[in-house]
């Protein structure tokens, strides 16, 4: 069962401005992975559950996190159906995100009062999604569609709230484009968790890239 609420997991999305994208079926690695990203200021992560057994090595790191990261909220991505989304849940799951929009899983996610943020591609998809309650929409990719595209879609309708994912750098001029546009939050995944980084298990830099990434944001938003 979910520990925060989805109103709870979207607030702390629109404060810290980045959710931090991470798979890797090492579940020690994933530990320290976690703990820089949390001790860099990180207070969200979406395990993108993409490899086989997926959900052995989300349930142990979600429970490291209930025990060792205090406020840490974990969620999942690349979720597909709502059977997985279901699985997911179970385990504590606090939001789901998908790379489409669905709505088997968005009436599930609902059930249970769990965030669940959609990948959306058009006005049309975004329409639908919030007709179906999501509190945050994921752009994706957002490579494809840029910050003109948030910028054109807050224009006729400002109480939409996006993380673009896919195509967001800790680039500064990249990080300004974006929020200059108005997005409540980013997705960011091998731009700020390299694997180069896991390679090397520079865990002391992921941190700093994370306290670095988060800082400028607050003053990006400033």
């Amino acid at each position: 069962m979910a520990e925060y609420s989805r109103i709870e997991v979207a607030q702390v999305m629109w404060e810290t401005g980045m959710v931090p994208l991470f798979y890797h079926p090492d579940i020690e690695l994933g530990k320290k992975v976690l703990k820089a990203c949390y001790d860099g200021g990180a207070r969200l992560m979406e395990f993108t559950a993409r490899g086989d057994f997926a959900y052995q090595v989300f349930e142990a790191l979600n429970q490291y996190a209930i025990k060792e990261l205090p406020g840490m909220i974990m969620g999942v991505g690349s979720i597909t159906d709502a059977s997985a989304a279901s699985l997911f849940m179970q385990m504590g799951a606090n939001f789901i995100v998908t790379p489409s929009l669905r709505e088997d899983i968005a009436l599930v996610c609902n059930r249970r009062k769990v965030l669940w943020s959609p990948g959306c591609g058009s006005l049309t998809e975004i329409n639908k999604a919030e007709e179906l309650g999501c509190e945050i929409i994921k752009l994706f990719p957002g490579a494809t569609y840029g910050p003109g595209f948030v910028k054109a879609i807050k224009g006729p309708q400002p109480w939409t709230s996006i993380m673009p994912t896919g195509g967001v750098s800790t680039d500064e001029a990249n990080l300004k484009g974006w929020f200059d546009a108005g997005v409540t939050c980013v997705g960011m995944g091998s731009k700020l968790i390299s694997k180069d980084m896991l390679e090397n298990k520079d865990f002391e830099k992921l941190e700093k890239l994370v306290r670095d990434t988060l800082t400028l944001i607050q003053n990006l938003r400033n």
